[in-house]
């Protein structure tokens, strides 16, 4: 009895142990959501749009007046001058001095706030780059995501065919052995599962290669096991939309961030050639400063001193100033920024048409070949209900002896071309209509998300 106990135990700790090794499978939603707060290309482009802040802030500090104070000790020996009386000494001595000063720059042909106009927008720029490569990083998961679902699909459809394939074999044998049916009837139907057996072997193959690459992507820890939840294809209903390229292009270049940093930064470029042209204006700067200082004659005990606290008093001054600079030549210094800050502008621009370009070629295409998706998974579905009533009738014939392997075969494997090309055009036709929804709203995540 305890015997039983025991092994019952022990079985029930290993059936847990399976239940806690299962592998959790991911959606597609926490697939995205993993991928954008992880994803390092995506943690170092944040990074960036942090570099930017502080540069707008360097920049906005720029326009405040600057302070510095400071204190120096000197001890003189030999020949010095005093500095209470401006006199030649050479008495050993020590003096020690404090002071403080302050500088503003009052104008200098707008330079500074063009300089903050200029990383305003930069910063802008770079929030745009920053959804720019989370809707890559997205865009790269969403396809990847549906070629595992591509490659579960065949994979699956592999499975039933070498099923089919076994079920058969298994019958044949059967009237084999009873002598109903010749030995090379069995040997020909051998044949068939061996290929479907292989290609069984290959879709799980292309499966876990296709989740590799998908793990790979979402960067996760070595050793972590990975799967992914399939929904329920039959469940997606395919919309019968006609989108126009010129009428998506048209909010889409309201939308896309893609757009919005290269015009941000053609903002900023613009600003940028105003605050290299204020280099050759005349600038004005203001400043005050404080001083005080002590001084003590060393080893002459004869000479009455004033105290330190007596000295500082004594011996405080103050000071403004207010002082004009004209720039008259500075070895071309000023003019090559001006080129550079115009060629740069103009380069912005030309990628900014460039873009443009693009866009308009990326939207027609993907409203194409959505169109034309749509016809081929219509064909592609009606192809696949041919097949399916193509088969069984196949099928039947061959379990009555009517045809040979050869038909059943080709029947198969129409049957299984059928189902690939029906999921295959099923889900591109998805992507694609994700992908132009994508043009008309700038983000990837509230599509998913529906």
């Amino acid at each position: 009895m305890k015997k039983i106990i025991w092994i019952m135990t022990l079985l029930m700790i290993l059936g847990f142990r399976d239940i806690t090794a299962q592998v959790k499978k991911w959606t597609l939603e926490e697939c995205v959501s993993y991928a954008v707060a992880n994803n390092i290309g995506l943690q170092r482009q944040k990074l960036q749009t942090e570099n930017n802040e502080v540069d707008l802030l360097k920049s906005k500090m720029d326009i405040l007046p600057s302070l510095n104070a400071g204190s120096d000790v000197q001890l003189g020996f030999g020949r010095s001058i005093d500095p209470v009386t401006s006199g030649i000494t050479f008495n050993e001595n020590i003096s020690n001095q404090y002071y403080a000063n302050s500088e503003i720059e009052i104008f200098r042909g707008l330079t500074k706030m063009n300089t903050i106009s200029a990383n305003r927008f930069m910063l802008r720029a770079g929030l745009e780059t920053e959804k720019i490569v989370r809707n890559r990083l997205v865009g790269d998961i969403l396809a990847q995501y549906y070629q595992v679902w591509y490659a579960k699909g065949i994979e699956e459809a592999a499975k039933m065919q070498l099923d089919l394939s076994e079920k058969q074999l298994f019958r044949i044998k059967k009237m084999v052995e009873t002598g109903r049916e010749a030995s090379s009837r069995q040997y020909e139907i051998e044949s068939q599962v061996s290929s479907d057996k292989l290609s069984y072997t290959i879709a799980k193959n292309t499966t876990q290669q296709a989740i590799t690459t998908l793990k790979q992507t979402l960067q996760l820890e070595p050793g972590t096991e990975f799967d992914i939840l399939l929904p329920d294809l039959d469940q997606i209903l395919i919309v019968d939309d006609h989108f126009s390229p010129d009428s998506v292009y048209i909010v889409a270049a309201q939308v896309l961030p893609r757009l919005k940093a290269i015009e941000y930064e053609l903002t900023a470029a613009e600003k940028q050639v105003k605050a290299a042209k204020g280099g050759i204006s005349p600038y004005l700067i203001g400043g005050g400063s404080i001083y005080t200082g002590y001084y003590n004659v060393l080893n002459n005990g004869s000479l009455e001193q004033a105290e330190f606290s007596e000295q500082i008093k004594a011996n405080n001054s103050q000071s403004i100033y207010v002082s004009l600079r004209i720039p008259i030549f500075n070895r071309y210094s000023t003019g090559r920024n001006i080129k550079i800050a115009k060629l740069r502008k103009n380069d912005t621009q030309l990628k900014l048409m460039q873009e443009k370009n693009n866009l308009y070629a990326d939207i027609e295409n993907a409203c194409l070949n959505f169109n034309r998706g749509k016809d081929e998974y219509s064909s592609a579905a009606a192809n696949l209900e041919f097949n399916k009533k193509s088969f069984d009738a196949v099928q039947k014939k061959f379990e009555a002896g009517l045809v040979d392997v050869t038909d059943y075969s080709v029947a198969s494997t129409k049957l299984f071309r059928a189902e690939t090309e029906t999921l295959r055009s099923k889900l591109q036709l998805m992507i694609r209509h994700i992908l132009i929804q994508f043009y008309s709203s700038g983000e990837y995540e509230n599509l998913i998300n529906k």
